[in-house]
């Protein structure tokens, strides 16, 4: 009895565990930001894009395909030409993200790697013909127009395969070794030309100040002048008094000098030290 027991129990158990089996491998999981399609051997790919969460499919005759809808990154490097036929070399780094609906069409016409097969080839294409309407200097001064322009037309592009890019932008912009060289060469002309600019300026201002200093000497010279027809020797002779009366005053502050009457040449009263 103990044993017929025990061997039903072993039975049950087996069935429970071969049961679970089935069950666990009809069953299959889709994490957060994620997305499936199902393929059906006798059907194809079904229209239905299945939710996150655990569902049930037939094993064998379905398989699940598993996408993931969240933003990528990806940088996407170009050699082009400008407007002036510069040689230009740009980074486009871009996020991207697949249309949840749009998953059927896509694993239909493009497979799973999807973006290995559209972005290299539609990126390149649409900033080699918005890079050909720009010179290279305006790709640096206008940069974010041409940013805009290319973040336009490639959404554009990017839709007609069943993806949406979130954010475009450049993150690299160099040009050939000859054009950086003419702009290096450039600003030193321009620095030289400066240069030259302000000493031409400042020759003028020196030429300006002397222009101004000698018109002021001759109105002085033509003061004294009128001053000189008006009083004659007069305004000569008082300028003569002034000099001496300052001249006195500057000798008479000073130790060692002595005054001499008019019309006498040695001095008088000299100390005993001094005649020895």
């Amino acid at each position: 009895m103990a044993a017929q027991f025990f061997n039903r129990i072993g039975q049950m158990g087996l069935g429970v565990a071969l049961l679970g089996g089935v069950v666990n491998s009809a069953l299959y999981n889709v994490e957060g930001g994620h997305r499936a399609v199902i393929f059906d051997r006798f059907t194809g790919i079904k229209e239905h894009v299945v939710g996150e969460g655990t569902h049930f499919f037939i094993p064998w005759v379905q398989r699940p395909i598993i996408f993931d809808i969240r933003s990528q990154p990806r940088n996407v490097p170009v050699i082009t030409g400008s407007k002036d036929l510069q040689n230009v070399n740009i980074t486009l780094r871009i996020l991207y993200r697949p249309i949840p609906d749009e998953l059927p069409k896509i694993y239909t016409i493009l497979g799973q790697d999807y973006d290995e097969r559209v972005l290299p080839s539609i990126a390149p294409e649409v900033l080699k013909a918005v890079v050909a309407q720009f010179d290279a200097g305006e790709l640096i001064t206008q940069r974010e127009m041409v940013s805009q322009r290319v973040s336009q037309e490639l959404t554009v592009r990017a839709k007609q395969f069943g993806f949406i890019l979130d954010d475009i932008s450049l993150t690299h912009l160099t040009f050939g070794r000859e054009f950086t060289l003419a702009v290096e060469m450039k600003q030193v002309a321009q620095q030289e030309a400066e240069k030259a600019r302000f000493v031409v300026e400042k020759a003028e201002q020196q030429k300006l100040a002397s222009i101004i200093s000698a018109e002021g000497d001759a109105a002085a010279a033509d003061l004294l002048a009128r001053s000189f027809g008006e009083a004659g020797d007069g305004l000569v002779e008082l300028r003569r008094i002034e000099a001496a009366e300052d001249i006195a005053y500057q000798l008479s502050r000073s130790r060692g000098v002595a005054y001499l009457p008019s019309g006498q040449s040695t001095l008088l009263n000299l100390p005993s030290t001094l005649a020895q």
